[in-house]
């Protein structure tokens, strides 16, 4: 190979990994910050106030144009479960980085 190519793939290789990092340094900032709001979610959901909502809803008793997603069986506890095994699979990222 060409020193000129190597030196160009190389620099290809440098300019990916460098917005991968970056976007995965902003993804990480944003998913940190987003932690607090699954804790109220989570409040939310095992308290008495999401049964009591969800109940006017299937009774008819919310705005039919008011967005209710956070009402469905399984939207809020899908979005836990999932928050959790993105975790996991950071932790296991990591661990196996620092085997290296």
């Amino acid at each position: 190979m060409k020193r000129e190519d190597r030196i160009a793939n190389y620099e290809r290789l440098f300019d990916e990994t460098t917005k991968a990092v970056n976007d995965f340094e902003e993804a990480l900032e944003t998913f940190k910050a987003a932690q607090n709001n699954l804790k109220k979610l989570d409040k939310y959901l095992s308290g008495k106030q999401w049964m009591s909502d969800f109940e006017a809803a299937e009774n008819g008793k919310i705005p039919k144009n008011l967005k209710c997603g956070v009402l469905s069986e399984d939207g809020i506890y899908n979005l836990l479960e999932k928050n959790s095994e993105l975790i996991e699979s950071v932790k296991e990222f990591a661990a196996k980085e620092c085997d290296k």
